[in-house]
């Protein structure tokens, strides 16, 4: 039925994207119904989805909104039993949303990850995100043959916000995406508050996509730099990261990356905005890392090596 599936897709200009994302779905083999929320778009973005995509349900911002309050409104104006998130730079293939939802058939699984490729369509994107104990989250996978798609190491936190699904009273239960949360970590955190609640996720390989890559803030940028930073420093304080068993190594690995950020920028971007999001994450309840969602074999060395390479790579 049309409205089991809500898909909800969070646009800022480029209605080429937008447009090619939505002629995707268009030839999805399973019904699906669309919501595409218009984020304060200053191009002809919303009158071309209202005149193009008449089926497709548009919910609109006057001005910008960060990504999270964005997709929040989105979901909110659905009523699917499951909800699937997608970023308007992705192209699926035609039994995508057929495959990802499968899964969601069994009632202890809250969320799922689907298999995202890279621009060549070789190598893997993500197979969503992992972690490290100090929550330092990856993409799950990347830069793997898609062959690899169905291995279980690294441990799977739960799927990128990017392309995912999620049952309805699963994120309703959690609140959905943390509003408090910017740009950056906001699928890591509902991840982790989905596990709390006891909600398992799962990978679904077999759902591939095409990341074609946007770089929304400019890879590198300040604003990007900042950004990054703030989600970090929320989450050391939401989830008491400098407090116990690893809270030696967390404080390193900081130190470590923004010292390695203030040489590469000149400037202190990626210091400011970890201290904006510890104090942000201060007026937070203080949420317990479930143990089950990190993978402890990621050691110190392997965790830098990791985040120098996104930090080298452009800008997803």
């Amino acid at each position: 039925m049309a409205d089991r599936i809500d898909v909800v897709i969070v646009a800022y200009n480029r209605y080429d994207l937008t447009c090619n994302c939505l002629r995707h779905l268009q030839a999805q083999t399973v019904d699906h119904r669309v919501i595409v929320v218009d984020n304060g778009s200053t191009d002809d973005t919303r009158a071309r989805l209202h005149s193009e995509w008449p089926t497709v349900h548009v919910e609109c911002f006057d001005q910008n909104q960060h990504f999270p309050k964005a997709c929040n409104r989105g979901v909110a104006a659905g009523s699917g039993e499951i909800v699937v998130l997608l970023n308007n730079d992705i192209d699926c293939r035609a039994d995508f949303l057929e495959r990802l939802t499968l899964p969601l058939q069994d009632e202890t699984v809250g969320s799922v990850a689907s298999l995202v490729l890279q621009r060549d369509g070789e190598r893997i994107d993500a197979v969503g995100l992992s972690s490290d104990v100090t929550l330092s989250a990856f993409a799950r996978l990347r830069g793997l043959p898609a062959a690899n798609a169905d291995g279980e190491l690294p441990t799977l936190m739960g799927p990128g916000g990017g392309a995912a699904a999620y049952r309805r009273a699963a994120w309703d239960q959690v609140g959905g995406l943390d509003e408090a949360l910017l740009f950056y970590m906001e699928d890591v955190d509902l991840a982790l508050r989905l596990r709390i609640a006891g909600w398992r996720s799962v990978a679904e390989p077999s759902a591939v996509c095409v990341h074609l890559g946007s770089a929304t803030l400019g890879h590198r940028s300040a604003a990007q730099r900042r950004y990054a930073g703030f989600g970090r420093g929320y989450m050391l304080r939401r989830y008491g990261l400098l407090r116990g068993r690893s809270a030696l190594r967390a404080l390193s690995t900081e130190a470590i990356v923004v010292l390695g950020d203030i040489v590469i920028s000149h400037d202190l971007a990626a210091l400011r905005g970890r201290l904006s999001g510890w104090r942000a994450g201060r007026a937070r309840p203080q949420l317990a890392l479930p143990a089950e969602a990190v993978d402890k074999s990621i050691g110190f060395r392997d965790s830098l090596a990791r985040r120098w390479r996104m930090y080298a790579l452009p800008d997803a």
